[in-house]
């Protein structure tokens, strides 16, 4: 499965956050399904190391995701933990915690440049926010990495008890997508494609996952409910 997607995908239904009955995949498990097919886990000489940026937020989800699917995997929260990744996730959390923490630990100027060299990252939720070149609503102060050329919206979604699970069509498959308090993305810039999109509040169409070049990023928590389809999709790209 190659990520990508009519930028009208359309949803098959939308619940409340907390009304989810979906379970995690077990931690055990050597055979994960995507796609409806199995996918093994890779072996420990071709396993790419993933780097999760661990200065808050979704962290673990990522970690057991990607442990599942058969990455090594590193917490990144020192410059020197970017040394040797084959790809890094910006989680989903506070984007002005991350913004605030990179720049404490002097790790913001090293994260950009490597995602800049082409280090391939998914950013998900808060890391969309994070990575985006331009915010229509920022904190007072709030800096991003400035390395996704889109513009976007936080908290579009909402408050907490507004956030939903929705399945979204990628690529003619469906992934179970939840939005917390989520981004959107309200105008993209040269280099970017829009992978997928969904409806607001006010049935309007709103942009939800973007990709330029070797950056994937969307505005829902796909580790919340044990989904795997994008995580493997996207890790084949840094396999490769």
């Amino acid at each position: 499965m190659t990520l990508q997607c009519s930028p009208r995908s359309p949803v098959a239904w939308a619940r409340p956050w907390w009304a989810s009955t979906s379970t995690t995949f077990p931690l055990h498990t050597a055979w994960q399904s995507v796609a409806g097919k199995p996918v093994p886990a890779a072996s420990p000489d071709t396993a790419p190391v993933i780097g999760v940026l661990s200065l808050q937020g979704g962290v673990e989800e990522h970690l057991a995701i990607l442990e599942q699917l058969g990455a090594h995997t590193r917490r990144v929260r020192l410059p020197k933990d970017l040394d040797g990744l084959d790809g890094l996730i910006l989680p989903g959390g506070e984007s002005t915690v991350f913004d605030k923490l990179a720049r404490t630990f002097e790790l913001a100027e090293p994260l950009k440049a490597a995602i800049e060299r082409g280090l391939p990252t998914l950013a998900t939720c808060a890391g969309l926010i994070y990575a985006a070149r331009e915010l229509e609503n920022p904190a007072s102060g709030q800096q991003t990495l400035g390395v996704l050329n889109v513009t976007v919206r936080r908290n579009a979604f909402g408050s907490q008890r507004n956030s939903s699970e929705r399945i979204l069509t990628i690529d003619g498959e469906t992934v179970e997508s939840s939005f917390i308090r989520a981004p959107i993305v309200t105008a993209v810039g040269d280099g970017v494609e829009v992978l997928a999109s969904t409806q607001d509040a006010d049935e309007e169409d709103v942009i939800v996952a973007v990709r330029q070049g070797h950056i994937t990023a969307v505005s829902f928590h796909p580790e919340e409910n044990g989904e795997t389809t994008l995580h493997a999709a996207w890790l084949r790209g840094c396999r490769s």
